[in-house]
């Protein structure tokens, strides 16, 4: 597929909308901008459930409000944000676009989203739960709409764990493995399975770096402070997870191959039966009921001192030279009420930002049986947590952890070197005193 670039229509006459929509969180006002167009250029990427999920949400907008259109445009996800740049600096990028929550930051920063403080009512926040509100502020101003998210719980071969004597699994996430009691049950996996099958596999290659911050956080640590700048991670919670990390390779309980710059994704290793289990997100549910041929669940990530995951998934903005932010508002709104975000999640298995399905009504539509286990894992995550991720400085940052976590694995560098180096590199990329 290939990204369309698209042409600024911009008219003489002021768009206007519904009266119906200011009840429902967006606001309408008079920009000054003057524009006929009553198209709405959108570009994402997805799955194939993830764009049916688009697709139906678009078909509801354009019924709900005659005479409008969202053109949705879908690329692969390898050249979606190269694309977006280059449009952004043309000035010709789409109206609304899908951004991960790590990538959020940077382009608020650089003033490219529109603010949306004054498009949406103030009680729109209210309908996400606090975690999500605060993956799309930036200045204490919301940039964007936490459209959904996922986080990596355990994906468990069960034929695997059974033959090295491993039956009962954390059936909540207050039972959810300590990092010493996951240490034990790596421990009977590497003896009870054959040499080149091992216990797990971890999901930190490429920019997943950014999951290894769930050790971290599990030790109640940090990496920056809460103006979004300032390195906290030269800790003792920072060493204790590099240092956790780092027996993963030592003691022989991931394939050598399953560094952070690894070319081989941790999935695969699971799909091909070389690891008894893998974190992984809830968007993997679809395909691994369609592919694999052996028995499989699902369970919580471990715990120190206390729960702790990686808030995934992604926000939908608008652009900031958009000549159609009402239109843009209305449908950021739109898909994220929650009839419309209810259906998506459930097509693609990923897990609401609103708080009013989080009450136990929503069901995958493929293994509705582990809803729970992913949904009960979200919960752990903090707002400050998410916070830190979506500063403005995170691209460089991620980096930063790339260069760092990779030669502490398979690099040799220790623990207290690795956070002291970290602590180095996140400063530079932030400007703020180490």
């Amino acid at each position: 597929m290939h990204i369309t670039r698209r042409n600024l229509l911009v008219g003489l006459g002021a768009l206007t909308l519904p009266a119906a929509l200011a009840g429902c969180g967006f606001v309408p006002q008079d920009t000054g901008a003057r524009n006929d167009a009553d198209t709405l250029t959108f570009t994402t990427w997805g799955t194939d459930a993830e764009l049916a999920g688009f697709r139906s949400a678009i078909k509801d907008f354009q019924r709900a409000y005659p005479g409008r259109r969202v053109e949705l445009n879908a690329v692969p996800y390898e050249q979606m944000f190269t694309n977006i740049d280059a449009q952004l600096q043309a000035g010709n990028a789409p109206d609304v676009f899908r951004v991960p929550y790590y990538s959020f930051g940077a382009y608020a920063g650089r003033g490219q989203l529109l603010d949306l403080s004054r498009s949406l009512n103030a009680s729109v926040g209210d309908r996400f739960t606090e975690t999500a509100w605060a993956a799309v502020q930036s200045d204490g101003r919301p940039f964007g709409v936490p459209h959904h998210t996922d986080t990596s719980a355990i994906l468990v071969n069960t034929d695997l764990m059974r033959k090295a004597g491993i039956t009962e699994l954390p059936r909540s996430v207050d039972e959810a493995w300590t990092w010493d009691e996951l240490g034990d049950v790596a421990g009977k996996l590497r003896s009870g399975l054959p040499d080149d099958v091992h216990p797990f596999a971890y999901n930190w290659q490429g920019n997943g770096v950014t999951r290894w911050l769930s050790l971290l956080f599990q030790a109640d640590g940090a990496f920056l402070g809460s103006d979004q700048r300032t390195p906290r991670i030269d800790s003792a919670a920072g060493r204790d997870a590099v240092a956790f990390a780092k027996r993963f390779f030592s003691e022989g309980w991931v394939p050598a191959n399953d560094s952070v710059k690894s070319a081989t994704y941790a999935s695969d290793t699971w799909y091909r039966q070389r690891v008894a289990m893998v974190w992984s997100g809830a968007f993997q549910i679809p395909d691994a009921a369609s592919t694999l041929d052996f028995p499989w669940t699902a369970t919580y990530a471990p715990r120190r001192d206390r729960g702790g995951s990686d808030f995934g998934g992604n926000a939908l903005v608008a652009t900031a030279q958009s000549q159609k932010p009402d239109l843009a508002a209305s449908f950021l709104d739109f898909v994220t009420r929650r009839p419309q975000m209810q259906d998506f999640c459930e097509r693609a298995s990923l897990l609401p930002t609103r708080r009013d399905l989080l009450d136990g009504g929503l069901r995958f539509a493929v293994r509705p049986e582990l809803t729970s286990v992913f949904v009960d894992q979200a919960s752990v995550i903090r707002p400050a947590d998410v916070a830190q991720v979506a500063s403005p400085d995170m691209a460089a940052i991620i980096t930063v952890l790339q260069n760092g976590i990779e030669d502490a694995l398979v690099g040799g560098v220790g623990a207290a070197e690795t956070v002291q180096r970290l602590q180095r590199g996140i400063a530079d990329a932030t400007g703020a005193t180490a």
